[in-house]
């Protein structure tokens, strides 16, 4: 029988040890990336949506997101239940920058951020966490957070072309009357126009993957110029299913949400306003749907999705989206004798 020499053999486990450390693969902390927004060339066309907007990773990753639009965002992560609140208040007791870390115990938002911004957020723990964006309604993903031992079912490849997908499809969506991703407008011989004294404020249109929803919004007064004469009413009608609007003449409010004090409201809940000189203020407020309705909560109140204005004197009269003038949401209304 041979004898064992145990300090050789003691030895001799710690050395397979050792190359075990160097053998066997290490977990690492895999760093994501994803895009907040997608917009047209012209700027008019936005896309509100997480891209994309449902990601599988381990705990201990980190997903940075960067925003590429001129429209602003959040990304936003609440706790559980807890409710939403307006985008100025944010996250109570968060110190906004540009990292955070999420374990579904407290809420981590950005501020609303616009191009070329990032957002980074650290997942420690193990869950399923709804992403949301504090200022469009119906901008939401998901992001699966999987213990070491699930295996994940994609790479970042795979979440870039799917991005790229989510994008096309979102900008090019043809009903909305061009092509989104602004290289040329298509032909509009054979598209219904407003009738004469009225003006689409803005169009938009929900779509859902499974892992959340988003919205393509179209941020232009259809027609912006209309010519009328002295007089007459004009009406703008937001058709958008979730992004407000405004109608704004002269100067811009410092707080666009309520109308200025000279609108007054019609027998069908349309506001109404009437300018008599080009130096006149006048400003809609929030020209916007009600939310939608959902079982066990209380039944939304109607939206103010209409505004008209009576011109009583001729002249040339400039107005904007006081939300979205700087994305060229403007027009102007030439009021003859």
């Amino acid at each position: 029988m041979i004898a064992r020499n145990p300090i050789r053999c003691s030895a001799f486990l710690r050395l397979i040890l050792l190359l075990g450390v160097f053998i066997v693969p290490q977990a690492v902390q895999a760093q994501w990336h994803a895009t907040v927004g997608a917009q047209s060339k012209d700027k008019g066309h936005q896309a509100l949506a997480f891209l994309p907007n449902e990601i599988w990773i381990h705990a201990d990753d980190s997903i940075t997101w960067e925003f590429v639009t001129d429209e602003i965002h959040t990304v936003s992560f609440l706790k559980s239940g807890q409710t939403r609140l307006p985008r100025r208040v944010g996250c109570p007791g968060f110190t906004l920058g540009g990292s955070a870390t999420f374990d579904g115990s407290t809420c981590v938002t950005t501020d609303a951020l616009v191009k070329e911004q990032t957002f980074t957020v650290f997942f420690p723990t193990a869950g399923n966490f709804k992403l949301v964006c504090l200022i469009h309604a119906n901008m939401t993903g998901v992001v699966h957070v999987l213990p070491l031992s699930e295996p994940l079912p994609h790479d970042q490849d795979f979440y870039d072309d799917q991005a790229a997908q989510q994008r096309h499809d979102l900008l090019s969506d043809t009903d909305k009357g061009t092509d989104h991703d602004g290289d040329h407008e298509r032909d509009d011989s054979d598209r219904t126009r407003s009738p004469e004294n009225q003006v689409n404020a803005g169009v938009g249109e929900i779509v859902a993957t499974p892992g959340g929803s988003s919205t393509v919004s179209v941020l232009r007064f259809e027609e912006p110029t209309k010519v009328i004469h002295a007089g007459e009413t004009l009406e703008w009608s937001n058709s958008d299913p979730v992004t407000a609007h405004t109608i704004t003449f002269g100067v811009e409010p410092a707080n666009p949400v309520p109308p200025s004090a000279n609108v007054t409201v019609d027998a069908d809940g349309a506001r109404h306003s009437v300018i008599n000189s080009p130096a006149d203020n006048v400003h809609s407020g929030f020209i916007i749907a009600s939310t939608q309705d959902r079982v066990g909560l209380a039944q939304s109140p109607l939206g103010v999705t209409r505004f008209r204005v009576t011109f009583t004197h001729p002249g040339v009269f400039p107005y904007i989206c006081a939300l979205h003038d700087d994305l060229g949401m403007k027009g102007e209304v030439i009021v003859l004798p």
